[in-house]
């Protein structure tokens, strides 16, 4: 009878051994690890293996090499189509493995996690190993539970399963009942045994240890509060807004269209930061002491759309607010006399308050816009090339239970799926040389065509300027109607609104034009030449703004005229947002529908409508000063935006074409919010604060040379009322009007977003290395386990 090979492997002893997980960046301990799962898998089969030897003997050699159909599918590197010949040994070792055992039965799988209870319950039960000599030591293999896995029955393990679960805290019970790799079925079979088993211990224990008063007290105060916290995590969940909404658009259209609605929730929550700062520290109090104002002319609704008439001296626009100081004792005197010694309340300065309420709103705004970039670029990390097989494995939330969750789930999943592919695909695509010529010959001309029409518009946009100016000027001297005055005001917005919605299609026609492999790089294209348009008409209008091309009455500030401007072009963008998802969504979808007869509908354009949001909120930024109630109309305009673009989405548009991930566009697109639109509009107040002269007869900074001067006025008050805080006038003069400040802001500002983004590079290497490692530790095995072969066969031949 022949002898079974004995299989030795000496592993040195060292600081692995002493009971401690090995970490996976210590790869002698990774490798020391193996190697003792081997020796204690060989010492199990070392009994029944000369049985085997003998019976596999007499069969064909074929029917030897594969003893287990799971180990059949274990490919060689570097071998086609030729499995390895592998020994009885080797396969069995290689079907004990935890990462072969998932999948092989049911059997398995609870013997193995059996195996881990037991494992863990006896680890927590025991010293810490550290403590006690290397004799004393106790040895895994003692209790090991499958020593013969022929003989246990499947409802044996899982009687063993369950046994071994009840010694362990509920907590962790529930844990090692989620990761096991069993179906819904088999979970709640076993969560039911257990449940079963705790029944009556619970009723014995309470039989003999009743609870007295007072820990049936805190006992149910402790239930009570879980309760309460339960129902308030339940309650915060369901206060997030459109969270479902949300979820069957990422479902059905994908992350591309998903990302707009998410754009638009944020510049939601900004809008309501800077509305409630406004708000609270001087709107309210304006309206509690209300100036002395002409009385407003009657209400007649074309106001809704001009922003003037009944709305000039209300509490939308800069001219109404006043300058004074509330509760100042030297304001009620008359002048010439002492101020009362009685010390009254603190004195509230509105200008002040006006002024550092807007400065307070744009510094909050500033820090949400660079977490929000900085959290992006840390998203962005996770497309990466192994996306693909975690989308196909590891994707599905096994939790959902409802039919109709489970159906915007599978969507979902294909539409990420068809996101992955398409990106890949897209990458995979060589080009000759001389196709990559045409192809930079078309952008050019592209390019030309697109920056030829935008510089077209802005000298438009300039020659209907000055059209109007002249027709409000001839108005003035003529003194027309008041329905002739307020109606030429709406054919400037009326113009720049047309060119923002007709623009964008040609746009669109020159990257179909250019025939872009990848759709990200189309909505790149797209979105650059659209900013450029918008971007150059937004500066020319600024130009006039600042240079006073206005036409006011002499009644009104200037401000205020720049204020009803702006909101104008916002109520005029929103109407033309309007008639493009009326006209473009709606009414294109019932041509395509009742006269073409496809089932074609039209496709939702990100990048056109992204950009819409950016350039509302950049009017919104820009007349914060002259009107502020602006953020107000915004907060409106965006909810109305969200239904509607949310119910023409869902009954007029398709899914793309060409799907594509949204994670790095959502980067671009909150970049985009931060720089060209925030940092411009910030830009624009600057100057406005500090270079330009404020109105004469209205606001609250009439009198001065400019609005900064407010600020110098208080701190010389402020000094000269107590000289004991001088080192706050030190601070003010060379801190805040020193531009050091704002330079160093400015580079600490750069400075974290480069920073983010070098740690965002750097984590995309660590990640290609982690994919690497993982790569060569599956092949260090397969190494190993042809290495064990071959010293199998060395074995066999001597004997």
């Amino acid at each position: 009878m022949s002898q079974p090979p004995s299989i030795t492997l000496h592993v040195p002893e060292g600081s692995e051994s002493d009971g401690q997980e090995p970490s996976p960046d210590n790869e002698r301990a990774l490798h020391t690890s193996f190697h003792q799962l081997i020796l204690e898998q060989s010492s199990l089969i070392e009994a029944g293996l000369e049985l085997e030897l003998q019976e596999r003997s007499r069969e064909s050699p074929a029917r030897l090499a594969t003893p287990d159909p799971c180990a059949m599918a274990w490919p060689e590197p570097g071998q086609g189509e030729d499995h390895p010949r592998y020994s009885p040994a080797s396969l069995q070792i290689l079907a004990s493995m935890p990462s072969r055992t998932i999948g092989k039965n049911l059997g398995a799988i609870i013997s193995q996690y059996c195996n881990r209870t037991a494992r863990l319950r006896r680890r927590s039960s025991r010293p810490p190993l550290q403590q006690l000599c290397r004799t004393a030591r106790p040895s895994l293999r003692q209790y090991d539970l499958e020593t013969d896995p022929a003989t246990a029955t499947l409802e044996e393990k899982r009687s063993q399963l369950v046994k071994e679960l009840l010694s362990f805290p509920p907590s962790q019970r529930s844990h090692m009942l989620l990761t096991m790799p069993l179906n819904l079925a088999e979970k709640r079979n076993l969560r039911r045994q257990v449940s079963g088993h705790r029944g009556p211990l619970r009723q014995h224990a309470h039989h003999w240890a009743p609870f007295s008063p007072c820990g049936w007290s805190k006992f149910c105060v402790i239930l009570g509060c879980r309760g309460l916290w339960y129902r308030l995590l339940f309650l915060l969940r369901a206060a997030q807004p459109w969270h479902y909404a949300l979820k069957q658009i990422g479902g059905r259209f994908g992350s591309s269209v998903l990302s707009y609605f998410l754009f638009l929730k944020t510049l939601l929550m900004l809008n309501f930061l800077s509305f409630f700062i406004l708000l609270v520290f001087v709107v309210v109090l304006q309206a509690v002491y209300p100036p002395a104002s002409v009385s407003p002319p009657p209400f007649t609704g074309l106001e809704l759309l001009t922003g003037a008439g009944y709305f000039t001296h209300s509490l939308l626009y800069y001219g109404y607010y006043s300058n004074v100081t509330l509760n100042d004792p030297c304001s009620s005197s008359p002048k010439g006399s002492v101020c009362p010694l009685a010390a009254p309340p603190l004195p509230y300065n509105l200008p002040l308050a006006y002024l550092f309420s807007v400065g307070v709103s744009f510094l909050v705004t500033c820090i949400l816009l660079v977490y929000s970039v900085s959290r992006s670029f840390r998203e962005s990390v996770g497309s990466s090339a192994g996306d693909l097989a975690i989308k196909v494995f590891c994707t599905w939330d096994f939790k959902v239970i409802q039919r109709r969750s489970v159906k915007l789930q599978c969507e979902n999943i294909c539409t990420q799926l068809k996101e992955l592919l398409v990106e890949r695909r897209s990458r995979s695509r060589p080009q000759s040389r001389c196709q990559c010529l045409g192809h930079c010959v078309v952008m050019l001309l592209a390019w030309l065509l697109a920056l030829g029409s935008v510089s077209g518009c802005v000298l438009a946009v300039h020659y209907i300027w000055e059209h109007v100016h002249m027709v409000q000027q001839e108005q003035q001297v003529q003194n027309s109607g008041r329905w002739q005055q307020e109606a030429i005001l709406l054919v400037l917005p009326l113009v720049v609104s047309l060119l923002n919605a007709l623009m964008p299609h040609l746009f669109n026609l020159l990257a179909m034009w250019e025939k872009q492999d990848s759709p990200v790089t189309q909505v790149y294209m797209a979105t650059i030449r659209n900013l450029i348009l918008k971007t150059m008409v937004l500066m020319l209008l600024c130009y006039q703004w600042l240079s006073r091309s206005v036409v006011c009455s002499t009644e009104e500030c200037w401000e205020t005229c720049v204020g009803q401007d702006l909101y104008r072009f916002m109520v005029m963008d929103f109407i033309f947002t309007l008639l493009d998802t009326l006209f473009g969504e709606l009414i294109w979808r019932l041509i395509l529908e009742k006269r073409l007869k496809t089932k074609r509908r039209p496709e939702f354009d990100v990048a056109r409508n992204v950009l819409e949001l950016i350039y509302g909120q950049t009017l919104t930024w820009l007349g914060i000063l002259f009107a502020p109630l602006l953020p107000a109309v915004q907060m409106l305009k965006l909810l109305l935006l969200f239904y509607i673009k949310k119910t023409s989405l869902m009954r007029n548009c398709q899914s793309p074409s060409k799907p594509w991930q949204a994670s790095r566009m959502s980067t671009m697109f909150i970049t985009l919010l931060c720089f060209p639109s925030f940092l411009g509009a910030a830009a624009f107040l600057s100057y406005t604060i500090w270079s330009v002269r404020p109105s004469e007869t209205c606001g609250p900074f009439r009198g001065l040379e400019t609005i900064y001067e407010s600020g110098k006025r208080w701190v010389l008050v402020l000094e000269k009322s107590n000289p004991n805080i001088t080192w706050f006038a030190w601070v003010y003069q060379h801190l805040l009007e020193d531009t050091s400040l704002l330079f160093c802001m400015s580079v600490i500002l750069i400075a974290v977003i480069y920073f983010n983004v070098q740690v965002v590079r750097g984590r995309q290497r660590v990640i290609c290395l982690l994919q690497e490692q993982i790569v060569n530790e599956g092949e260090d095995k397969a190494f190993l386990i042809q290495k064990l072969n071959s010293v199998w066969k060395q074995r066999r031949r001597r004997f």
